[in-house]
């Protein structure tokens, strides 16, 4: 197959398995073909992936798509983190329809807007033009926000709204940044139909206009930022993640927040090059706030997912210090991390999401004894928690240790410092709260049994990737991202 017919291939699949789920009226069906439609699509994005970082950047179309590592590398983490949603959510929502929570209908519905999500995440990975770029990033904000409405709850139903609203102001932001970008080249590109592909704006990087080139940046950073959920643009992210299902909140954290990054990197990498490397002290500053800005939350917190939410909040903040940083050793640390973080956050979500259908409640003074009620759901739970927070020998470890290390080296002791003593604190907050609802005494009326062996299942996928690794970073990953630290340092291939 050409290079071509494989990018076709990847976002066809998505749409046709959403399509045919929607209109499959047995269950038992409904579920067997998104499974394969998920594994289908997981096949065609890692072949697209592979032959990208073995060979060269795939371009077509009269240069309308453009996959390089960077592009690769997005597509790896959203179908690998969507095929094992997808593999979650078949116990998760036999559950929900079991116990009337949801209708047939709703149930055929979810699939059809899961798979148009993944899409809509999948093409902004594939385009040229930073315009089309935009676009799939708004698409990705109205396909999720069904997702995150799904229950029609008053409190799912404003999560929705508040979550449309500053999505839609963020993205207003993102796209007069990209106007800029076109003013800041339009001497050089004039009206070329070409002046705002990445492709050509990142070889031309020297020669744009400084001035256009640091406003357009902060327009971008501030618009896609928000969607990102970084700091102070963040509080859509709360609400919108405890309100969705759970499968839904581990595809939000895993992916979207990384595709959202993705879109500010495409800039980045063009204004640092234009900037003298001036860009990067926005991300170091948004990054820190971030993390800063989610102690306080974590600590007081009563919420499950909430306090998930606010966890990613803070790993966007550590991503983007690692790229502010910069060097093969920070941008190595960043890229690990968005790859580890998506692996762990989704392994939490899941294991959370069986809890909140155990106890039937997201309240953590509700939840305990968790070991005892779920044996194999309890035991990974504690393993994510440590996980994320950073314990060793997890892999999120590896990736937090590698950017402090960078920012020693790159001479940047009091963010580093400071950067340490947030991590530790929100160390102790969670596993404050994680500890309490594991241990102790199960109420006396939850029977010892897992939810379901779907959603049971599914957790062995991520969490594999999550202990091993944390014990030895494998060749191939490690040489992607160095593929990608490339990208970002303007290096083309």
């Amino acid at each position: 197959m050409t290079e071509m017919g494989w990018i076709w291939t990847l976002l066809g699949i998505p749409l046709v398995t959403g399509l045919l789920a929607w209109r499959i009226k047995i269950q038992k069906v409904c579920e067997r073909v998104q499974v394969a439609g998920a594994f289908l699509m997981l096949l065609a994005g890692l072949t697209v992936a592979y032959r990208v970082l073995s060979g060269s950047p795939f371009t077509g179309e009269n240069e309308f798509i453009y996959v390089d590592a960077l592009g690769a590398f997005n597509i790896s983490l959203v179908v690998l983190v969507g095929f094992t949603a997808s593999l979650y959510s078949v116990g998760y929502m036999q559950h929900e329809v079991s116990e009337g929570i949801i209708t047939e209908r709703q149930f055929r519905l979810y699939y059809l807007w899961f798979h148009l999500f993944l899409f809509t995440m999948l093409a902004v990975s594939v385009v040229n033009n930073l315009g089309l770029l935009w676009v799939g990033i708004e698409l990705t904000t109205l396909v999720s926000a069904l997702l995150v409405a799904f229950y029609k709850k008053g409190t799912a139903l404003e999560a929705a709204w508040k979550y449309l609203i500053m999505g839609s102001v963020g993205i207003a932001f993102a796209l007069l940044g990209i106007i800029f970008i076109y003013l800041s080249g339009i001497h050089l590109l004039g009206e070329d139909p070409r002046a705002l592909d990445w492709s050509v704006l990142s070889q031309a990087a020297e020669h744009l206009n400084p001035k256009w080139i640091l406003i357009a940046f902060i327009f971008v950073l501030v618009g896609f930022g928000t969607k990102a959920g970084l700091a102070p643009m963040h509080f859509w992210l709360p609400d919108a993640h405890s309100q969705a299902p759970s499968p839904v909140s581990a595809v939000l954290s895993g992916v979207l927040l990384n595709t959202a990054l993705y879109g500010i990197f495409r800039v980045f990498t063009i204004a640092n090059t234009t900037l003298d490397g001036k860009a990067a002290q926005f991300l170091i500053f948004f990054g820190l706030l971030s993390i800063a800005i989610t102690v306080p939350f974590i600590l007081v917190q009563h919420d499950l997912k909430r306090m998930l939410a606010y966890s990613s909040v803070e790993h966007m903040g550590i991503i983007a210090l690692g790229v502010g940083i910069g060097g093969t050793l920070g941008l190595y640390g960043a890229l690990l991390h968005m790859f580890n973080h998506s692996m762990a956050k989704s392994l939490l979500f899941f294991s959370a999401g069986n809890i909140n259908q155990k106890y039937h409640s997201k309240r953590m003074d509700r939840i305990s004894g968790i070991l005892k009620a779920m044996p194999v759901t309890g035991s990974i739970f504690l393993i994510a928690a440590f996980a994320i927070t950073g314990a060793p020998p997890f892999n999120i470890f590896i990736s937090e240790f590698t950017i402090m290390m960078a920012g020693i080296k790159g001479g940047h002791m009091w963010a580093t410092v400071l950067f340490i003593l947030l991590v530790v604190l929100i160390f102790a907050g969670m596993i404050y709260y994680v500890v309490k609802m594991a241990f102790g005494e199960a109420p006396a009326k939850l029977e010892k049994k897992e939810i379901n062996r779907w959603s049971t299942a599914a957790l062995f996928i991520p969490l594999v990737i999550v202990v091993m690794f944390g014990l030895y970073v494998p060749p191939f990953l490690s040489e992607t991202i160095h593929q990608v630290s490339e990208v970002l340092q303007g290096v083309h291939r």
